[in-house]
């Protein structure tokens, strides 16, 4: 260790640069012949994204019935998902759509920058999501006055900049690596291990960082949100009536679901091994939790919750009937002309 500082202190990153673009593989040559199916695919998970998010996020504002802290935490989230798809999918849709798969150091080192962030507040918004559970399930009583606006304002905010601060650590210590060879990338965007192999200056104090980092600011949360569930679980359980039990476990299902698709692909994606053959399907599970989760959470949420139901029939009600009325406002300015005889 006191090598890895000393090579720093020396200066032996000083006159490292980034080279002026990589080369991303995407999928491989495998799919290089469906390149229309593959860019009209994802503009249409893109655009689904998009909408779902930013109805969530819409519904949450607009509907006074959700101004409760559980749904100010879910329309965070929305955002949050929003952003995410934003970093990736955009720079794959040009891809697909021009051929080009070249991208610049600065844009890969942005894109990295911005999907860590996310990923890192992603973990601690789901954690503070659980907790918030936690709170309404098994202390009812003390919920009010323990999860107040001001509270949820606080931990909302914590998710974001923990994400922000981490990923600034992360992007720079990165930033400063040599890279040797073609510079090509075998992943759909700029990843943290792929980027590594592509290394070529001493990567153990940036992978030491990296670890601890991980444990922080993923296996916490991780560990946190399932012991919330445990206590979730036991409380559940311990209700007399089968409609109370179901009752209670309704408020939660939701999160539970999309907490066990995050970190289940997660997981897989960073645990399963680099090796050539399994590096396609690394890629599958890594578009699915970095492209299709965007687009499946607000899905879990609007079918699974009877109050998200219930606030988006009521908004489209609104919209047709503030629809019919500007109609009718219009069919009476406009009269028809008089026909003189």
């Amino acid at each position: 260790m006191r090598d890895l500082w000393r090579s720093v202190e020396k200066g032996e990153w000083e006159n490292c640069t980034l080279p002026k673009e990589f080369l991303l593989l995407g999928m491989g040559n495998v799919v290089s012949s469906l390149q229309a199916p593959l860019f009209l695919l994802s503009l249409i998970i893109y655009s689904g994204t998009m909408v779902a998010n930013i109805l969530i996020v819409v519904l949450v504002v607009a509907d006074r019935h959700l101004h409760t802290p559980m749904y100010f935490f879910l329309g965070n989230l929305s955002s949050l998902e929003t952003c995410y798809s934003s970093t990736i999918l955009p720079r794959l849709l040009a891809s697909f759509l021009t051929g080009d798969s070249t991208i610049s150091a600065h844009g890969c080192m942005t894109q990295f920058y911005f999907f860590v962030a996310l990923a890192v507040s992603e973990c601690y918004l789901l954690a503070m999501m659980s907790y918030d559970r936690y709170l309404a399930i098994c202390q009812p009583l003390l919920y009010a006055s323990l999860m107040t606006w001001k509270v949820s304002l606080q931990l909302a905010a914590a998710s974001w900049l923990v994400g922000l601060l981490i990923s600034t650590v992360v992007t720079s210590f990165l930033s400063h690596l040599r890279f040797c060879g073609p510079n090509v990338i075998d992943h759909f965007f700029c990843d943290f291990t792929p980027l590594l192999e592509l290394a070529c200056s001493d990567t153990r104090l940036v992978t030491l960082l990296v670890s601890i980092i991980a444990v922080l600011d993923t296996v916490f949360p991780f560990l946190f949100t399932l012991a919330s569930y445990m206590c979730i679980i036991a409380a559940i359980l311990r209700i007399p009536s089968s409609v109370g039990r179901q009752k209670a476990f309704s408020t939660c299902s939701s999160h539970l679901i999309v907490v066990s698709v995050f970190y289940g692909t997660l997981i897989i994606v960073y645990l399963m091994p680099r090796t050539l053959q399994l590096r396609q399907l690394n890629k599958v599970f890594s578009f699915f939790y970095t492209v299709l989760t965007p687009l499946v959470n607000p899905l879990i949420y609007s079918l699974r919750n009877r109050e998200v139901r219930a606030a988006l029939r009521k908004g489209l009600r609104r919209a047709l009937a503030n629809s019919k009325s500007s109609e009718y406002c219009c069919a009476r300015v406009v009269k028809p002309p008089r026909v003189h005889t």
